[in-house]
């Protein structure tokens, strides 16, 4: 029988759209980036024509829309600083209780400081650890009523003694590779690498949250009460989790439970309900949780990088011609979606 080879780049075409589906369906990790040759480049102008940028660009491509989460390494942030941030958030809640106390997170704070553990709430029930919550500085008036619920400063003990310089130290330093990051993302989605700049995030409501999850004598359930099954809010996370205790999970489009196992040096990084309305549903969100199974206390920095709080935040034209040229999203003001979660996101108890 003679072969047609014309219908040969066709069946490879299938085949590997096949796989590709496949592969969203059924992953088993997060793929691990090496983003040192985006951040090489992201403040050159011509960096979307850097064969190094693009292979990045690929790679972010590819994780966006099939997993919705990755590593990353070569991000160039020291030791000093990705580590220094997990010791001394280790050491914060080490203190007694009452030590704990001096920095109160309640509604007049703007929802910033120490929330005991129980006091988050996920879907209704109460998640098993502790934290802080800070986000950027919002003075009063800033945003009028709406801007009042998360208006202040962030809260700082008094212990451990460099615990605020080392904090604004590591908020800088994600703030910037968050940025570049998504000048990436913006490049695989089809636009300028600035495009997530300006008015949509130049001024970032960014977020931060040093959460401690206790050991647990039993293995917990199913249900994940370390911190339920979620989606972030906003843009980008990026997450800095100890390298020893496996405890983050992340759900297929199966509906499979895997675990996003510790990679020493990385950050773990997904993307939120925000990117997803930003791309018009070319990238999808990943439900996720934690369960510490681990008798030893872990610790986990996760740093969420916002759109602007007054930006209304709507499909890019860019996104709309890759999918019918129909907004599936509403335009929301990013600061109405915030203030709305934060809201019922925590036990009152003022």
């Amino acid at each position: 029988m003679a072969t047609d080879f014309k219908s040969i780049p066709i069946i490879e075409k299938l085949c590997n759209a096949l796989l590709n589906i496949l592969f969203t369906l059924y992953f088993s990790a997060p793929p691990l980036l090496d983003v040192a040759p985006l951040l090489a480049k992201c403040d050159d102008p011509n960096m979307a024509e850097d064969l190094g940028v693009l292979e990045v660009v690929r790679q972010l491509d590819r994780a966006c829309k099939e997993t919705g989460f990755f590593y990353v390494k070569g991000h160039g942030i020291p030791d000093s600083i990705y580590k220094g941030v997990r010791d001394a958030t280790r050491s914060f809640f080490d203190l007694s209780y009452a030590e704990k106390l001096s920095i109160k997170m309640s509604s007049s704070t703007g929802f910033r400081g120490y929330q005991r553990v129980g006091e988050n709430i996920t879907q209704g029930r109460p998640d098993m650890h502790e934290a802080i919550d800070s986000y950027k500085v919002m003075e009063p008036g800033t945003y009028g009523e709406l801007g009042a619920v998360m208006e202040g400063p962030n809260l700082w003990p008094e212990n451990p003694t460099d615990f605020q310089p080392l904090i604004e130290g590591y908020i800088n330093a994600v703030k910037e590779l968050s940025k570049n990051l998504l000048r990436g993302i913006a490049l695989a989605l089809g636009g300028s690498p600035y495009a997530f700049e300006g008015k949509i995030a130049g001024d970032t409501f960014w977020g931060m949250r040093l959460i401690g999850y206790p050991g647990s004598a039993e293995k917990m359930q199913d249900d994940g009460v370390g911190c339920g099954a979620h989606t972030d809010y906003g843009l980008l996370t990026l997450v800095n989790q100890d390298d020893d205790i496996t405890a983050l999970q992340v759900k297929n489009r199966s509906g499979e439970w895997i675990w996003a196992f510790p990679v020493p040096g990385t950050f773990v990084c997904n993307i939120g309900d925000m990117l997803k309305a930003y791309s018009n549903g070319l990238y999808e969100t990943t439900l996720h949780r934690v369960t510490n199974n681990s008798s030893k206390y872990r610790v986990s920095i996760a740093f969420f990088y916002e759109p602007n709080f007054d930006t209304a935040v709507e499909p890019f034209d860019f996104c709309k011609e890759k999918t019918g040229r129909v907004a599936i999203f509403e335009p929301k003001m990013y600061g109405e979606h915030l203030v709305r979660k934060v809201l019922t996101n925590f036990v009152s108890e003022d």
